[in-house]
């Protein structure tokens, strides 16, 4: 296990950061990565290894990944692509701008990333790649649109992927979290308040009550967890010699999956409907 240099994009909180924290007593050599270079630098007086990556822009991305590689002497073990946010809005109201901003991050850049990085793995027949999705890339849920396109596109893209890498010694892997303690919605409201003006909507009402939810301070319902939840998943995606293709880490996450399964979609409809 020695030497195994692990690259995380998204470390300024929530999962990134507990997921660097903790992956160095499994015996993973972490660098860390934000797309602020204030958190760059707060990564470093912790102690972590760390470079500057905005999956949003790709200069950027292709100057954190040549950094990444040099710390790793060349070559990556394993990538968790774990950075990305949502974009709230009813898809009537969003403008074209925004949605292309979401996919920037949540698809298009971590692509870039991976096109980065995996030559040097191929070449040596060994690595992993971890991609964090979310029981939005299992299910569609109200006023999510742009968010819920990014993470359905993301389960085809690693799903494509494994069916490549099948046999090279690279493998991809799913982590499909649900609820987790970050701060997501924080940095979701933020959005939406910059691309979506809800005066102008006849989605007005429900906007109110998107709005209280993410204001909502502390653990978004009853089955939340905490960032920590997504380390064990993680660590067996990177360790084991047959790491599974999907990880589901909360109850809500596993509940969908089955659901989608045995519901006709009419009443899976009426059933998410009722989120706001």
């Amino acid at each position: 296990m020695s030497n195994r240099y692990v690259l995380i994009t998204g470390c300024s909180s929530g999962i990134g950061l507990a997921a660097a924290k903790a992956l160095g007593a499994h015996g993973f050599i972490v660098i860390s990565s934000a797309r602020k270079a204030e958190d760059v630098a707060l990564l470093r007086q912790q102690g972590l290894l760390a470079v500057r990556l905005d999956l949003a822009d790709e200069a950027s991305i292709e100057q954190g990944a040549a950094e990444a590689l040099a710390l790793a002497g060349g070559r990556l073990y394993g990538l968790f692509n774990n950075s990305g946010y949502g974009q709230p809005g009813a898809l009537e109201d969003l403008p074209t701008k925004a949605f292309r901003e979401q996919l920037e991050t949540n698809l298009f850049g971590l692509h870039h990333l991976i096109r980065l990085v995996l030559p040097s793995m191929l070449e040596v027949g060994e690595g992993r790649i971890i991609q964090n999705s979310s029981v939005l890339g299992l299910v569609a849920m109200k006023y999510r649109g742009a968010y819920n396109a990014s993470k359905f596109a993301l389960e085809g893209y690693t799903d494509t992927l494994r069916l490549e890498l099948a046999g090279t010694g690279v493998h991809i892997s799913l982590i499909e979290p649900g609820p987790i303690d970050t701060r997501f919605r924080a940095n979701s409201r933020v959005a939406f308040l910059r691309h979506i003006d809800p005066a102008q909507s006849r989605h007005q009402s429900a906007y109110h009550q998107t709005l209280t939810r993410l204001e909502k301070e502390g653990p978004s319902g009853p089955f939340t967890l905490p960032a920590e939840a997504c380390v064990p998943p993680l660590v067996h995606a990177l360790s084991s010699r047959h790491p599974k293709a999907r990880y589901p880490v909360t109850f809500p996450t596993r509940l969908f999956a089955w659901l989608r399964r045995i519901l006709p979609t009419r009443l899976l409809d009426e059933l998410l409907a009722k989120s706001v």
